[in-house]
């Protein structure tokens, strides 16, 4: 049989991460956003993103000796940062091969955690080649973005989160990349309460779930463009496609513009820093996905480079000049 994630292995995750993750608070900005909302703020975790969960997961399993010879993966950011942050705790040499356009902000988190950076391409497939490339030449473990149970079962702990936090939500919406996030959480969710619905949202331009889920299989996209950083594989993983289709309810996209306004809006209405990857499930539930709720948006990441985000803030009031 293929791999899969059980509750079981969630929630023995659950206990495994509890040494560095932390338990996310939710904020309720219903009030602001008209509507039965409320935020799961993993950009509060260690490195700024919900990765520490299933980075340290997979990295706690591995033994001396692999943990000796060293963790390897490709990232085009926050699960570098992870990683690193996790191989740091659990003594193991890391190296991460991250994009020619990361953003500085992740390249400066993933020094800072002590590992070595390789700079491969632009697309997740031409890091990964590369990453594969070093693992076999220096004799490292991968330890991949996404697609694999140990990854899938750390990611899943913050669905657990949910539940035991808000025993009353009637949908969770959570951003897609790979799908480690979307199939980790939903398998944690449906599992424990399957009437309860889950969301999956991806940008327009790499909707390569969505795509998948209408062919029946993986599909890889020609290309991804978005502003969403993080999610932008042109591929879902496997594992991660089986347990989406199999838990996930439905996989709405929006549009740049859309997530753009929902990290301004995060901003000003919540006071919560987000970066465009960890504001894609908010723009979806301003746009209506997840109403009447209570619904849990959760917001993946925080890690922007405040240049970006004085941007974004001077794009909307030359928008707002011109009306």
């Amino acid at each position: 049989m293929p791999p899969t994630v059980t509750l079981d292995d969630i929630r023995a995750a659950a206990i495994r991460v509890s040494k560095i993750a932390r338990r996310t608070p939710l904020q309720d900005v219903s009030v602001q956003a008209g509507t039965g909302l409320v935020l799961k703020c993993e950009n509060l975790q260690p490195g700024g993103a919900f990765k520490i969960r299933g980075a340290y997961n997979m990295v706690a399993q591995l033994t001396d000796e692999e943990r000796r010879r060293g963790v390897v993966t490709f990232s085009s950011g926050n699960h570098g940062q992870a990683m690193a942050l996790a191989a740091r705790e659990l003594g193991a040499p890391a190296v991460v091969v991250m994009p020619t356009t990361a953003p500085k902000v992740k390249i400066d988190g993933v020094k800072g955690y002590g590992a070595e950076i390789i700079f491969a391409g632009t697309t997740s497939t031409e890091r990964r080649v590369r990453a594969e490339a070093e693992a076999q030449k220096r004799g490292m473990t991968m330890v991949p973005p996404f697609d694999h149970p140990w990854i899938v079962a750390g990611q899943g702990t913050a669905g657990l989160e949910i539940l035991e936090q808000r025993p009353d939500v009637a949908t969770v919406l959570v951003p897609i990349g790979g799908g480690g996030l979307a199939a980790g959480v939903a398998a944690a969710v449906k599992l424990s309460r399957p009437d309860v619905s889950v969301i999956g949202v991806e940008p327009a331009g790499a909707a390569k779930m969505k795509s998948s889920i209408a062919a029946g299989h993986p599909v890889t996209l020609d290309r991804t463009e978005s502003i969403a950083d993080g999610l932008l594989p042109v591929r879902p993983g496997d594992l991660t496609f089986a347990l989406v289709k199999q838990f996930i309810d439905t996989i709405v996209t929006v549009e740049d513009q859309q997530i753009v306004d929902a990290v301004l809006w995060l901003e000003s209405s919540a006071k919560i820093v987000v970066e465009p990857s960890g504001a894609a499930s908010v723009a979806a539930a301003l746009a209506g996905a997840g109403a009447p709720g209570p619904a849990v948006a959760i917001i993946s990441g925080g890690n922007i480079d405040l240049e970006r985000l004085e941007e974004f803030r001077e794009e909307a009031r030359a928008r707002s000049a011109g009306r």
